[in-house]
């Protein structure tokens, strides 16, 4: 099994047998799950349907096993669609695990590409046509949706971009949106 979802798995079943976070060990993972940091997606489906998916696009653990860690957990417990993961669910759970390159900006619609990209469209408090306002520039979005490159049924840029505002409750027709895009290392 690939690392990355042996980390994720590993994580789920402790979790929800003992109730605790695992730590990751040095031993057992390569050093670049402690020496890289990135966003990360953990997607958990029970006999081929989602059951959870958690992640974060910009990193907020000082590692990326750490991340994954955090991530699986939350995928398996904090998912607001589904309940929470019991004990004898998880013989029949799959997982893939996600790692995101940084975001950058997209200054026209037509280098996007859903196959390719995952998008994340944002609104911001304070965003006026005259004004520079990115991604770092400190104002918490007020709204934003993210989808994933390559989820079935999410063909076009229009369908990518219409889902993304949708999660996010943003009308694109009256507030002002940006869009980033980003690419991922999926591990499965």
């Amino acid at each position: 099994m690939n690392l990355y979802v042996s980390l994720a798995k590993k994580a789920v079943e402790n979790y929800i047998k003992e109730g605790k976070i695992i730590e990751p060990s040095q031993r057992d993972l390569p050093k670049e799950f402690f020496e890289t940091r990135a966003g990360t997606f953990v997607t958990i489906e029970k006999d081929n349907e989602l059951r959870g998916c958690i992640g974060t696009y910009l990193p907020t653990r000082p590692t990326i096993a750490e991340e994954i860690i955090r991530n699986a957990v939350a995928a398996a417990t904090e998912d607001y669609r589904f309940g929470s993961i019991k004990k004898e669910e998880l013989p029949r759970l799959s997982y893939r695990v996600y790692i995101l390159s940084d975001p950058e900006p997209v200054k026209d619609i037509k280098t996007l590409d859903p196959k390719k990209f995952g998008i994340i469209v944002k609104t911001t408090p304070f965003a006026y046509p005259n004004e520079k306002v990115g991604w770092f520039d400190g104002c918490a979005p007020l709204k934003s949706g993210l989808l994933l490159p390559d989820l079935e049924g999410i063909d076009t840029v229009e369908k990518q971009f219409l889902v993304a505002c949708q999660k996010g409750q943003i009308d694109s027709v009256r507030e002002k949106v940006f869009i980033y895009r980003f690419t991922v290392e999926k591990h499965e």
